[in-house]
């Protein structure tokens, strides 16, 4: 456990993006070999846009890095958070740090995102995707970038976890990402009993269906137990899942990245079974 904490509290970022890139390679390859959906569509060209979208969030998460490291340096100063309420064993302290986190730094922005209209004219971005595969796991907004790193700061503030249990979480969250919503296709029964622990790629797909009630669930990223806890689960048979959102379904308006970035900025367009209710 001490290697573990020492090797994440001093990892090279060339280490981190070389496991993030294995992953996406493992995960992208195994596309071919195990596809959950024959999804028809040109592979390259469909990453390309998403890999657009995994550069400017690396690029806001580089810039704003400092926010995490100050964070993590205030909390461990001051002995801030839940963590340090008693002494924990190292593996209990490292489960309960990843918990909250991923509860706070993914689980609540993500919920809020659907919920509040701004957020999720950002977060639309991520759902316009017709075609769910790896590369769209970082397919973020880089305005959607910056309140997640937000929240994960505000994940940081509650737990007081240290920069090595923050940085083995963003490690953990990305690769686990990557996991659920690559084109995989697992024996049915596997990927029912990964899904009472972790979020399965079965289970994750369910959040990508076009229209609600089915995209506003499933919102976790490494614990299921939140949608399970929250009352936000729900399943979906593989051969009615429908890739996209349903006000954004033209190629041109999901396919270009000059509009993927000007959509939250254009005019707000209610899904069917309206997501918020218009003002008077």
């Amino acid at each position: 456990m001490e290697a573990l904490k020492l090797y994440f509290e001093n990892i090279p970022s060339l280490h981190r993006s070389l496991i993030l890139a294995g992953g996406l390679f493992l995960f992208y390859s195994l596309e071919y070999i195990m596809p959950y959906l024959f999804l028809g569509y040109n592979k390259i060209k469909h990453a390309g846009i998403n890999i657009f979208f995994t550069i400017t969030t690396a690029i806001v998460n580089f810039a704003l890095a400092f926010l995490i490291v100050a964070s993590c340096d205030f909390v461990y100063q001051n002995k801030i958070g839940i963590l340090y309420l008693t002494i924990l064993p190292t593996w209990i302290f490292i489960l309960a740090g990843l918990l909250i986190l991923d509860l706070i730094g993914a689980w609540l922005v993500h919920f809020l995102q659907h919920k509040i209209r701004w957020m999720w004219k950002f977060h639309l971005i991520h759902h316009a995707d017709t075609c769910i595969d790896a590369t769209s796991a970082n397919r973020h907004h880089p305005g959607e970038s910056i309140f997640r790193l937000l929240f994960t700061v505000l994940a940081v503030l509650i737990s007081g976890a240290p920069i090595w249990l923050v940085m083995l979480y963003q490690t953990v969250s990305a690769l686990l990402s990557q996991f659920n919503h690559a084109n995989i296709s697992l024996p049915r029964k596997v990927d029912l009993a990964l899904s009472f622990l972790i979020v399965s790629p079965n289970m994750h797909k369910v959040h990508h269906h076009y229209v609600q009630p089915y995209t506003d669930s499933n919102y976790s990223n490494i614990f299921s137990l939140w949608d399970r806890l929250f009352g936000t689960f729900k399943t979906l048979d593989r051969d009615k899942l429908i890739y996209g959102i349903d006000t954004h379904m033209h190629a041109r308006e999901h396919s270009s990245i000059k509009n993927l970035l000007s959509i939250p900025f254009q005019k707000y367009r209610a899904p069917a079974g309206s997501k918020f209710e218009d003002p008077a």
